[in-house]
């Protein structure tokens, strides 16, 4: 999108971002959102929702759910003896 569009701050400085950029990004109702401040400009970089970006992507490895519960396992006794 090269668009460039303006939208205004709401109450207790909500900013609402119209619909056609949401659908053209992905962004759906309760993503999370990282903000930062860089050079005076406010920068928006929307997180995906991992178990959304599970079902999108291309599956490149298979698992059984007894070897993620033993690599699981593993993982939390290593943590546990640190």
């Amino acid at each position: 999108m090269s668009q460039v569009l303006v939208s205004k701050v709401g109450k207790k400085g909500a900013i609402y971002i119209p619909k056609r950029v949401c659908e053209e990004l992905g962004i759906k109702e309760e993503d999370k959102v990282l903000m930062k401040v860089e050079g005076g400009k406010l920068v928006l970089e929307f997180i995906p929702d991992p178990l959304s970006l599970a079902v999108k992507i291309r599956k490149w490895a298979k698992t059984t759910v007894e070897e993620f519960e033993k690599e699981s396992e593993e993982e939390q006794n290593q943590l546990s003896n640190n």
